[in-house]
């Protein structure tokens, strides 16, 4: 059954996904690259074309979206899925997934006046374009173009910044939804790493036993720091070139960035009027 790893994009998902690949997928707990693979993103065209599924057909994608989540439920284990997409119901017979096949979710969030100058430096594009994208655009990729295994090649309908959050939220009735926020995990990573993994066994319905030895060195290893310094001597899987050729660091400014000092008051305006009601909830109003 899938535990999703969902949340809009530039939120905190791959510290999250690192995290749990270094304790569930190694010995030490200590991260490498090579462990968060162990984690795959949802949807992927890759996965439709290895089940026959015409990827130029937008409408047989959609249709069989369980169809590729059931394959990996084949396997008798848990199994964890990254997504930036919102929890749709295309034509209210389209739906993104089902409790037959998700145990729950646990959904990363963070603050949309930080999450638009970091997603800025990631997409080249400019911060008033970002701002306008978190407001109003639905869907993002989808260029079947670009190289197999890029992000850019799978359309993604990530929602809104508002609509991807509020949408996930429909699994606390089942209770089966932990939000964390970026900022939280950051400041305090042993309690709410510690959080997500009772919350997974809470899913599993099996005994929560932690291995301290191994939570240790997921921390060690899983900093802002340690990360970036790994990216510079190794690169990084999802990093992504700019419209010159060059390569963008994934990690660039981590906590240090800081809407305070970076974004135009413009915008900042713009995003809290627009997200007013979830930055409310949230307190970061």
């Amino acid at each position: 059954m899938i535990v999703w790893l969902a949340s809009y994009p530039k939120s905190g998902n791959t510290l999250v996904r690192s995290m749990l690949a270094s304790y569930f997928f190694s010995k030490s707990g200590e991260y490498s690259e090579d462990l968060i693979k162990n984690i795959k993103q949802f949807p992927s065209y890759e996965l439709f074309e290895d089940l026959g599924i015409d990827i130029k057909n937008e409408n047989e994608v959609l249709k069989n979206y369980i169809k590729a989540q059931k394959s990996f439920n084949l396997k008798n284990s848990v199994q964890f899925l990254k997504t930036h997409s919102y929890l749709f119901n295309f034509y209210n017979k389209y739906p993104f997934t089902d409790l037959n096949n998700s145990l729950g979710v646990i959904y990363i969030v963070r603050d949309p006046r930080n999450v638009v100058t970091s997603y800025s430096k990631f997409g080249s594009l400019p911060v008033e374009k970002i701002s306008e994208i978190m407001i109003k655009q639905l869907s993002s990729g989808g260029n079947l173009d670009a190289p197999r295994g890029t992000t850019e090649r799978t359309l993604v309908y990530t929602g809104t910044w508002s609509s991807n959050f509020q949408s996930w939220k429909s699994f606390k009735d089942q209770e089966r939804y932990l939000l964390i926020k970026y900022e939280e995990l950051v400041e305090d990573p042993e309690k709410n790493l510690v959080r997500i993994l009772k919350f997974i066994h809470k899913l599993n319905k099996t005994n929560f036993i932690l291995n301290q030895n191994k939570l240790n060195n997921v921390l060690k290893t899983t900093t802002f720091d340690y990360m970036k310094n790994l990216e510079k001597e190794n690169g990084f899987i999802e990093s992504k070139k700019d419209n010159d050729g060059k390569l963008i660091p994934f990690f660039n400014l981590g906590p240090k960035n800081d809407w305070r000092k970076l974004l135009d008051n413009k915008i900042k305006i713009q995003l809290e009027k627009a997200f007013k009601k979830e930055m409310e909830e949230l307190k970061y109003l």
